[in-house]
């Protein structure tokens, strides 16, 4: 088994030419600011694909759910149910506002939040008014009963569809399932900007608050007034020249990165893993990151702090820390699974919500991200292959 001569990444960006030419007219026309074509073109040209009214594109996916949260009305002191096993910037724009996550756990048939404890967690906490939903690595989560349990208590939805550009769930694109919703143009994203992010919402007045706060909450008058507090959360319009030139090729990203999803599957069927699951029958993913869930009984003895990890090699048996390292040492980069939050040391004493056992724990411990990069060769993923199977031996 020969090392990659090239860097395998686990997601970056695979640009067409088309960014620069955006960039370049916003340059030579000097709208290098807030404000521009390129702005207006993308957010009419996501609320075409998406099927949404209004989009208002932001310095961030983090930016834009954290003026979802406030529009949502969450206050200092509010419960608000979130995702557990998710990146903290789904997280963390609830801190913003001074209220307080109670984190859902998982389930495990998309690994994303488990409608029964989310029932549960309202049991607990009836007055709960905002529950905040992530879609885990590209991958719609069970909307049909989430939103069904959300108008039961009368709560509203914020979708993070910061991994799920362009996936959908029964026929419907992610992105439009809350009241309110985002989308992240990040560097390792499957549309980039370098940065960037959208909020997307079907609420006229939502949009309006989100244009006016993000661009410090200035009032309609001669001079610079302002009565409420206001960010510097707006896109460029040099940035948005990048999304620009990034959008037609959208479906072309997913069609990648379904077929590096495919290989693997392939490539690893006969081993005692699977791959990030999802149904078939209703949801069409992104597979932004092709995923692997290593069976319990083959797992390998393994320990991780907060900081450190170790393991035990076993024959027979492997386990992520082992497969990472392996990894890197032959030149490519996979992940672990995100840590769930109610895991995480800031989180700690955060209420978290399951149905009698820790699933996102679990598929933290067994999981890991595979290098999901489009611009990886068909013989790149061979070897990346090659050097999990080794792993088992």
């Amino acid at each position: 088994m020969k090392k990659l001569e090239n860097k395998v990444w686990l997601s970056s960006p695979t640009m067409h030419g088309d960014e620069l030419k955006y960039m370049q007219k916003a340059y030579e026309t000097n709208w290098m600011s807030t404000i521009g074509e390129n702005i207006n073109e993308i957010e009419k040209s996501v609320c075409e694909k998406l099927g949404c009214k209004y989009a208002v594109a932001l310095s961030c996916g983090t930016s834009a759910l954290h003026l979802a949260i406030k529009i949502a009305g969450v206050k200092s002191g509010d419960k608000v149910f979130c995702s557990d096993l998710t990146f903290a910037a789904t997280v963390n724009p609830v801190l913003y506002e001074k209220a307080v996550p109670v984190f859902i756990d998982t389930e495990y048939d998309t690994w994303n939040m488990d409608p029964k404890a989310l029932e549960k967690a309202f049991e607990i906490y009836p007055d709960v008014k905002v529950i905040v939903v992530a879609n885990l690595y590209g991958t719609p989560a069970k909307f049909e009963e989430i939103l069904s349990i959300a108008e039961k208590h009368n709560a509203i939805v914020v979708e993070d569809a910061a991994e799920s550009f362009g996936a959908t769930y029964k026929n419907k694109q992610t992105g439009t399932f809350g009241k309110y919703n985002i989308i992240s143009f990040n560097g390792n994203k499957i549309i980039t900007g370098s940065s960037g992010g959208m909020l997307l919402t079907d609420d006229e007045k939502a949009a309006e608050n989100a244009r006016k706060w993000s661009t410090q909450s200035r009032e309609n008058a001669p001079w610079y007034q302002h009565e409420e507090m206001g960010y510097n959360y707006r896109m460029s319009n040099v940035i948005a020249g990048v999304v620009r030139g990034q959008l037609p090729y959208l479906g072309e990203h997913i069609a990648k990165k379904k077929e590096i999803f495919e290989r693997y599957k392939e490539g690893l069927k006969d081993l005692p893993v699977t791959m990030n699951p999802f149904d078939e029958e209703i949801m069409v993913p992104n597979y932004w990151l092709s995923c692997m869930l290593i069976n319990k009984e083959a797992m390998c003895h393994q320990v991780r702090t907060d900081t450190e990890t170790s393991y035990v090699s076993e024959k027979g048996k492997t386990c992520p820390s082992e497969i990472l390292e392996m990894l890197a040492k032959n030149n490519a980069e996979g992940r672990p699974i995100w840590k769930p939050m109610h895991l995480q040391p800031i989180y700690k004493n955060n209420d978290f919500v399951s149905i009698g056992y820790d699933v996102g724990e679990d598929i933290f411990d067994r999981g890991l991200c595979l290098p999901s990069d489009i611009k990886m060769t068909a013989d790149e993923q061979n070897t990346i292959i090659e050097i999990i199977r080794a792993c088992f031996k």
